[in-house]
């Protein structure tokens, strides 16, 4: 199940990148489980990672590698990811494994240990299948290319319970000279902010300091994979990488720095959106909007109240307009001195709460109209202040339970 278009985008070529994908039987035998991103010399690489105390290896080594190569003033030089097992929960073995396979990914392509960042996604607590992993790494090397249908194929490696891969491309116009910024993502389900569960690789051609490479990172994440929730989960493997290969266009000045944020917040947003339209058994992609909030963080609170509702998204799911549970999620939010007869509530164009309770004009059938569409809007106005937050999740269907019951089996 999932929401919307699934059509994969055209990317076009990022000079100097290539992209592998092999069939290691990590995950089962006859399906892309192994990714290998290179990047070429003198590029610069970002990381977000999870917020979860029991981060996975993979993230640890990710981490300390990452900050190898800052510190050396240079980029990483390889990406290499697993689906099929989270090698989370795995202790000392699993620190070990993802050592071991930065280890043998970088005596195969002459590299430092530190160049290489590892990445995955799966089962928690199961150690990782070392003699396949190993074994793949070099049909995944030999698979490298720059093309579109590598973007492709690496979007479809990088999956676990997803029903098909997500990509967003754009391509900017600076002066007399074009940027591209390509990027693949994945996540289904355990999906909350602090990053979700999911893994995300963007990619330039553009030119980018490294201090402002982290910020706009760390901007255009808030902004989208912090602002989608599907269960209220938080993963231990979560990661968001962004290259600048430095092969074309300058970053430099308000001017090009705004035009290229843009670029990329779209880019960003539109990974993030994929996820929750392909959320575990999904039917609807909801946006909740709350403006004149006092802060960001208090309309953020509002939104997530909302969306983490059992009794809100199984309404969804029903397309049930059983309004009074939208109203009671947002009368619990953590809001201070909360005037709700100030609040008001729409449902798409459909006005359902004002003055404390019903609005006058609301009738059920207009609000069942509404609900039953696979896209919906619900906006709340809390008449607080200026600031406003947007968050996007799904409902909550007998396929949500049915895929997390039987994930192991």
């Amino acid at each position: 199940m999932a929401v919307g278009d699934a059509s994969f985008p055209a990317m076009p070529v990022i000079e100097g990148l290539r992209l592998g994908t092999a069939m290691a039987g990590i995950k089962k035998s006859g399906r892309r489980d192994l990714v290998v991103i290179e990047i070429p010399e003198g590029a610069r690489v970002a990381g977000s990672f999870t917020r979860n105390a029991f981060c996975a290896a993979p993230v640890t080594v990710a981490r300390e590698h990452q900050a190898a190569c800052v510190a050396r003033g240079e980029g990483a030089r390889y990406l290499v990811v697993n689906t099929g097992n989270a090698n989370a929960g795995t202790g000392e073995t699993g620190l070990r494994d993802a050592r071991a396979t930065c280890a043998e990914l970088a005596r195969l392509a002459g590299v430092g240990e530190h160049a290489v960042l590892p990445f995955s996604t799966g089962v928690i607590g199961e150690p990782l299948p070392m003699d396949r992993l190993v074994a793949g790494l070099p049909a995944a090397l030999q698979a490298l290319d720059d093309g579109p249908e590598a973007w492709q194929l690496a979007g479809e490696g990088i999956l676990t319970t997803d029903t098909r891969p997500k990509g967003a491309s754009v391509t900017l116009t600076l002066g007399d000279e074009t940027v591209t910024i390509n990027g693949i993502s994945k996540g289904s389900g355990m999906i909350q902010p602090n990053m979700a569960t999911m893994l995300a690789f963007v990619a330039t051609d553009a030119t980018i300091e490294q201090g402002v490479l982290d910020a706009l990172l760390r901007e255009t994440v808030d902004r989208s994979f912090n602002c989608i929730t599907v269960d209220g989960d938080t993963s231990t493997n979560d990661a968001c990488m962004l290259i600048s290969t430095g092969r074309g266009a300058v970053i430099a000045g308000e001017e090009s720095l705004t035009v290229f944020r843009n670029g990329l917040q779209r880019v960003m947003t539109e990974l993030a959106q994929a996820i929750i339209r392909d959320g575990e058994g999904a039917t609807k992609f909801v946006t909740l909007q709350v403006n004149a909030a006092a802060s960001r963080r208090e309309a953020l609170d509002v939104a997530f109240t909302v969306a983490h509702s059992p009794l809100v998204k199984t309404a969804l799911y029903a397309s049930d307009a059983n309004w009074g549970r939208i109203l009671a999620a947002v009368g619990r939010a953590p809001v201070a001195d909360f005037d709700v007869s100030r609040v008001t509530i729409d449902l798409g164009e459909v006005r359902l709460v004002e003055g404390g309770g019903r609005a006058p004009g609301y009738t059920e059938e207009a609000g069942s109209a509404v609900m039953a569409r696979e896209e919906i809007v619900i906006r709340i106005d809390l008449a607080r202040g200026e600031e406003s937050a947007t968050v996007w999740t799904s409902d909550l269907s007998h396929e949500y339970v049915t895929i997390n019951a039987d994930y192991r089996s």
